[in-house]
């Protein structure tokens, strides 16, 4: 795995200095019992050792010449980083999400590794949730899910459960030759840098080679570069700000709310509507957004969301492999399977775009502004976007964590300086839904969750 961040995290870690930005997700799990918790340390135990970047800090390099760097983290301590506490009373889930809502929005100790599992007893019926939080520099929600398998079982108690750490992860493993003291970190930030240049140097050689070889090859180069910097520009640069009368104002205030799909449902009704389950849950969310304008009294015919698309060819746990992407979608449905339709006609345009696989270059040059501006050019873009939605697969049966079944798994999405975001995540036969919600944005959030499941009602009866 290599040690510095790609230029997609690197500038992920440098915008959270504005807290507005910051990238962490979360998921709230909840468990039908408490856990075992020295079976689930044990696993954790082997989980930082075979997975580096869970032991590891970030260590920014000299003058922002190249990205920041993973190092072992000196002083790792597995207790810092999974923790237990209990609701008052019997406690509701409505209590649980409002503990969830400062847990995700409390920011990290960016000098320890960047990732917190806490498990909270006290949830009525004998129930405990695990609520874990990580920084997206370390995964995308596809590499996180990965990354999962590592405290997951297959079976409440399955054979053979009883891990054999390889060593005590609070023994912290040397660093890399050449790591120590500032000459020496301000040399390798040099050479990466110059590693970086030596590359585009190497590459544009070999384009001018090709040219002289085959010159007529050259007005399809010429064409090829103009359609990928139209397409970057169609990503990167809009101009007009979100759409939304309503959602205008934005703060650091959140709310959590969840709602659940049942899986195979979905899928029988998306096949039905002649679209894909993800098709399903985006218009669905866009359809709730209209709802909830009209309800205020203030229709609009269309919305911006932010999405991620996976450019992943590998199957890594951990790492991040996504391009952010941005859409104007319908609001109004009048047609279900109509709607449906126009919704994944503007999505499929999207994940179209040849810029998709070139926007980390782009993440790269916004980096070597200074961070005033780098901020600034990201605040302008997310204020573009009304609210953002992610779809993720997780596993469709049923999963354990240290003899506990997980009844549920809502994803917790960052705002990122949108009204709101919906995440969903495939779990045990569900799609589970997670809504961070800005709540000075959204001043009724309760009423937002609730046309937000009737526009899914309202596709599911379809199917």
């Amino acid at each position: 795995m290599r040690e510095r961040m790609s230029d997609t995290e690197a500038l992920m870690w440098n915008l959270e200095k504005d807290p507005f930005l910051s990238s962490t997700f979360a998921n709230v799990t909840i468990l039908d019992q408490a856990p075992e918790l020295d079976r689930f340390r044990a696993k954790m135990t082997v989980a930082v050792e075979s997975v580096p970047r869970l032991r590891q800090r970030v260590v920014p390099a000299f003058g922002r010449l190249a990205p920041p760097e993973w190092r072992t983290d000196p002083d790792f301590d597995l207790d810092h980083h999974i923790r237990r506490i209990a609701l008052p009373g019997e406690g509701t889930v409505r209590d649980l999400l409002d503990l969830a809502a400062v847990f995700v929005n409390d920011p990290f100790d960016r000098t320890r590794p960047l990732w917190e599992f806490v498990f909270v007893e006290g949830l009525a019926g004998g129930r405990t949730a695990m609520l874990q939080k990580l920084h997206h520099t370390i995964t995308d929600g596809e590499g996180g899910v990965r990354m999962s398998v590592a405290f997951l079982d297959f079976a409440r108690h399955p054979a053979g459960d009883e891990p054999s750490p390889p060593s005590d992860p609070t023994t912290a493993a040397p660093h890399s030759p050449g790591h120590n003291g500032v000459l020496a970190t301000a040399a390798d930030s040099v050479a990466h840098d110059l590693r970086r240049l030596v590359g585009i140097g190497r590459r544009s050689v070999n384009d001018v080679a090709a040219i002289v070889r085959s010159p007529g090859t050259l007005p399809g180069l010429g064409a090829d570069a103009i359609a990928t910097a139209q397409s970057l520009g169609r990503l990167l640069m809009v101009n007009d700000r979100a759409h939304s009368p309503l959602w205008t104002q934005r703060s650091l205030k959140r709310r959590i709310e969840v709602l659940r799909l049942p899986l195979e449902e979905a899928r029988r009704t998306a096949k039905a509507l002649g679209g894909t389950v993800n098709d399903l849950f985006v218009s669905g969310a866009a359809a709730g957004a209209g709802a909830y304008h009209r309800e205020m009294g203030l229709p609009v015919d269309e919305l911006r969301i932010s999405m991620p698309v996976s450019i992943r060819t590998d199957k890594a746990a951990g790492g991040n492999a996504f391009s952010p992407a941005r859409v104007l979608v319908p609001v109004q449905m009048d047609d279900p399977a109509e709607f449906l339709a126009a919704v994944r006609e503007r999505l499929s345009a999207t994940k179209g775009e040849r810029a998709l696989t070139v926007a980390g270059a782009a993440a790269g040059l916004v980096n070597l502004l200074p961070t005033s501006l780098s901020v600034r050019f990201a605040r302008q873009q997310v204020q573009t976007v009304d609210f953002a939605t992610s779809n993720v697969r997780g596993a469709p049966f049923d999963l354990f964590i240290a003899g506990a079944k997980i009844e549920a798994n809502y994803p917790i999405g960052p705002v990122a300086g949108t009204a709101f975001n919906l995440t969903t995540l495939s779990s045990g036969g569900y799609l589970d839904m997670g809504m961070n919600i800005d709540s000075v944005a959204v001043a009724e959030p309760v009423l937002l969750r609730r046309c937000v499941e009737d526009a899914y009602a309202a596709l599911m009866a379809v199917g």
